[in-house]
Formats: C-alpha cells, structure tokens, sequence
C-alpha cells in the first residue's frame, strides 16, 4: 500500500514525509481490524510531531522512525479479527483516536483516554496517512448511511477534542453569558457550532485571519473579533466586564497569555491549543478567582455524541481537501493558514 512516512524530527519544519510502499497491516489478534482509510485528517499535533515536540512522549528511546503519522481516520472495514461482532467488511467507520483497553479502572469509569494501557494510532504507532491502518473493535463507530468518511473523518479527534471543550463550556454559563473562542481553525469552527446547540450563551469568535472570521460569523457567531492589540478592552467593553467562558484553540504565539486576561471575575480558561507557556500572578487567581484548566481529546461517547449532532444537520466540518500524494503541500499550507477549517488527507 502507499503511505507517508515520517523519516526525522525537524524543528525548522523543513523535512517532507515520503509517499512510499509499504506493506499493508493485518489481522494479528482477535479484536483487531483493518480499515481501508477514506479520509484522514490533519492536526496541528502532526506539525508538533514533525517538530520533534512529541518525541520525549512518543519516542522516548528513539526508533520509532520512518513511521505513519495520521490519527484523525474514517474509512470502510476491510477485515476484522475472530472476535469482532460490531462491525463487517464494507461498513462505513469513524475510528475513535486511542484504543483503549476496556478493562482497567479508567476505562470502566468511561474515561477512555486516560486508559492504562492505551495506544494512540498516529502518535507512536502507524496511523492513517496511508491507504489501510490497523485498529479495534473498540474505537470504532459505524456511520449513519448518509454520511460519508470523508465528511466527518478529522471530527475523530478534532471534532470530539472541540466538542468536549464547547460541552464542558456550556455547563458553566446560562442564557446570556459569553464565551470567547480564541482561534476558529479545525477545532474552533467546530466548538462555535456546538456551543450554538448546546447553551443559550453568545458566542464571541476571536480569530486574525478574515477567512476565519467570516466563517464564524456563518456558523452563527454573535460577535467575530480580529484579535488586534485592543483585544482584551474590546473582550471586556463587550461582555461588561469579560467573557464568563474563553476556550483557547491557539495555546501559543503570545495568546496564552493574553487568553485568561479576557475572563470576568469567577470566569473559567479551558485550555486545549498547546505550545506555549502561561504565566499568571497568584494575585490574580486569588482576588479574580479565575480558573485554568485543560482540556483533552473527547472519549468515545462524546465521538457518538458528536456524529448524532453532525447526523441531524447540526455540526458540519469546513474542509480542505488534500490527495495522500500532495499531503506535504496540505502540511504546508495548514502551517501558513492558506485555508480555513481542517485539512483533510484523501488516500
């Protein structure tokens, strides 16, 4: 089969995957299952791992490398192991990013991605930046007949990391409060939709791409901001005081740092964009009594949850679409923001 293999780690992000032939997986446990990949899509986390950030995690010994990156997948099974009742060759999948064990005491309390013994296709192992990818019975969900892989593939981990965020946002805010989405890129786009179905808060899009900010304002943003230097009186003027909820997509380039400034007295930052470091006096979590926390990918009810919201018309993925023989130019242009939304990988 062809896939794209990463060779090397390169900060300066010069390096470009190779599309070669390798041979395809296979069925090697009862509960395995080989998926032909009809889409793929492409994470800010793969241009994290190009640059090496991931590899004390991923890596840790070295040897890894070449190897598949590609943890966004929805495709058709191909193959199933002895155990396998859920799913038949020929069903149309999304494949939840970590196989979890099942077992262990995460696990049992559905909290999925902080399994023991997880592993994540994409993220140490091969992933789905290829023609076929190898994963379990487990992390698969079948898709409603209308629905088509490459429509909702990046919603695997994009869209459930978004959903998660948007979820636990609304939770926090009543009809008439705000929350500030700081980036409207693959996962912003998604969270703006779903906190619009989620709670009666208004949303306030920040984002300095126009492209970004008019596809905000389409998908039902109350206010669109350019993020300019005046960000946090416009936050502040606007919400009377600051945003109740900000959820910051970025998480680098100088926003963490200005993201928990836009939060009201009480307010709470979920933090899922990575990359930088947040520095906050303790006065300032004292006498405000903000909260920060992160926010990681969604577990496997909340990927159910997301497809039942994208089955009835009421989530949508924007997307760029990439040929696997053209993903270094997708790598490309997602790090230069030459498209708006997700990039998404079309073996």
């Amino acid at each position: 089969m062809k896939a794209a293999r990463l060779y090397e780690y390169d900060p300066e992000m010069n390096t470009q995957l190779r599309i070669e032939e390798v041979p395809a997986p296979t069925v090697n446990h009862p509960d395995e299952v080989v998926v032909k990949v009809g889409a793929a899509g492409l994470c800010r986390t793969d241009l994290h791992i190009i640059e090496g950030a991931w590899k004390d995690i991923m890596d840790p010994q070295g040897g890894l490398l070449p190897y598949v990156m590609g943890h966004e997948n929805a495709g058709w099974v191909e193959d199933v192991g002895s155990n396998v009742t859920s799913v038949k060759p020929g069903d149309a999948v999304i494949c939840h990013p970590h196989r979890s064990c099942g077992i262990c005491l995460n696990c049992r309390y559905g909290h999925d991605m902080y399994c023991d013994h997880g592993l994540f296709p994409g993220l140490g192992l091969d992933g789905g930046f290829a023609e076929y990818f190898l994963t379990t019975e487990s992390s698969l969900i079948k898709l409603n007949t209308n629905v088509t892989p490459l429509e909702v593939a990046p919603m695997a981990d994009a869209g459930i990391t978004a959903y998660r965020a948007a979820k636990r946002a609304a939770r926090l805010v009543y009809p008439g409060a705000y929350v500030t989405v700081l980036g409207v890129g693959g996962l912003g786009h998604i969270a703006i939709q779903c906190l619009k179905h989620l709670c009666g808060a208004r949303v306030i899009a920040v984002d300095r791409e126009p492209g970004a900010r008019v596809l905000a304002k389409e998908l039902g943003a109350d206010i669109v901001l350019d993020g300019g230097a005046n960000l946090i009186d416009e936050i502040k003027d606007v919400t009377g005081g600051g945003s109740h909820v900000v959820i910051d997509f970025v998480g680098e380039l100088g926003v963490e740092n200005v993201c928990w400034k836009l939060l009201r007295q009480g307010g709470e930052l979920i933090v899922v964009g990575y990359g930088g470091t947040i520095e906050v006096p303790t006065l300032e979590l004292v006498v405000n009594e903000i909260k920060i926390g992160g926010s990681l990918v969604g577990d496997y009810t909340e990927l159910v949850e997301l497809m039942q919201l994208n089955a009835d018309g009421l989530v949508k993925m924007h997307q760029t679409e990439f040929s696997l023989a053209d993903i270094n130019k997708g790598i490309d242009d997602f790090k230069n923001r030459r498209f708006t939304g997700r990039g998404v990988i079309v073996p």
